[in-house]
C-alpha cells in the first residue's frame, strides 16, 4: 500500500520506483550530498529537489531529518534525537545506529580548526561566490599549533587519512593526495563547516586555553569521538553530525 502511495506520487514528477531508491540509498549510505560534487551527485541532487516533500515525509518516518541548504546546494541527514542546527530539539531516543559515526581526537581537533579559520576568512572578507575559503596546510598547521596546542601528524599516511576523511565529510576540498604533505599547497573549506560545528563548540574552544586537553565535549551525541581517544578540552563535544557512512569511498 505504501509502495503503490509513493508510486503515485513519483508519476507526478516522471520518476520511477528505482530512481526514488537510488536517492534514498545513496543519501542514507553517506548522509551528505552536494551538488558540485560530481555528476552523479548533481543527477541525485536535482531529483531531490523534484520530490523533496517526498523524501522528507518518507525518512521522517524513521525519525531522520533532512537540512537542505539552498544556497549551497548540499542536502544533510540527521539520525533521530541529534542537534540539527536552524531546527527544533529532537526527542531524545535510544537510536544508536548507523547515522552515527565516530571522530577519533585528531579529527576533533582539525575541524575544528578548520571552523575558527572559516569564521576568520569570513571577517577578513575571503569568502569566494560559492562560499568557499582558500587557506595553506601550512597555515591550517599553525593554527592547529596556536589554537590546539598541537600539530598534525607527521607519517604521510596519518596525515593523508586524516585530511581525506574532512574530505570525505565534505568539509574541505583539495586536488591531489599529496597535496597535504606540502606546506605550501592549498585547500578549501567547505561553507558545510558552518552547519557542522555549531556556535557553542566555537565560544567554548575560545574561552579556553591552548593548555587545556582536548575531550569530547565539543561533539554533539552524533558525532562525539572516540572516547578512547578523546578526555579533556571542554570545546569538543560540539561538532555537528558525521554522516552515515563518511568513511566509505565517495564517487
Amino acid at each position: 500500500m505504501i509502495t503503490n502511495t509513493i508510486e503515485q506520487q513519483l508519476q507526478k514528477e516522471n520518476i520511477s520506483l528505482t530512481e526514488f531508491q537510488e536517492l534514498l540509498i545513496r543519501l542514507l549510505n553517506y548522509s551528505i550530498l552536494c551538488r558540485e560534487e560530481s555528476l552523479v551527485e548533481q543527477q541525485l541532487y536535482d531529483r531531490f529537489l523534484r520530490i523533496t516533500d517526498l523524501v522528507k515525509e518518507y525518512l521522517s518516518m524513521i525519525d531522520v531529518r533532512v537540512l537542505h541548504d539552498t544556497r549551497f546546494e548540499y542536502i544533510r541527514l540527521y539520525p533521530p534525537s541529534s542537534h540539527v542546527p536552524g531546527m527544533e530539539e529532537a526527542c531524545e531516543t535510544s537510536f544508536s545506529g548507523s547515522l552515527r559515526s565516530r571522530l577519533n581526537q585528531q579529527e576533533v581537533a582539525l575541524i575544528l580548526v578548520l571552523r575558527l579559520q572559516y569564521d576568520k576568512a569570513l571577517r577578513e572578507a575571503r569568502v569566494d561566490d560559492q562560499g568557499f575559503v582558500t587557506e595553506s596546510f601550512e597555515a591550517i598547521n599553525i593554527a592547529m599549533k596556536n589554537i590546539i596546542g598541537r600539530t598534525l601528524p607527521e607519517k604521510p599516511a596519518e596525515r593523508r587519512q586524516l585530511f581525506n576523511r574532512c574530505k570525505k565529510l565534505r568539509l574541505i576540498e583539495y586536488r591531489h593526495e599529496n597535496d597535504v604533505l606540502k606546506s605550501e599547497s592549498w585547500l578549501k573549506i567547505h561553507p558545510m563547516i558552518v552547519s557542522f560545528v555549531n556556535d557553542e563548540a566555537i565560544q567554548a574552544l575560545e574561552a579556553s586555553t591552548s593548555e587545556t586537553p582536548i575531550s569530547e565535549e565539543f561533539l554533539s551525541e552524533e558525532s562525539a569521538p572516540d572516547k578512547s581517544a578523546a578526555e579533556g578540552h571542554p570545546a569538543q563535544n560540539k561538532v555537528s553530525t558525521v554522516p552515515t557512512s563518511a568513511t566509505d569511498e565517495i564517487e
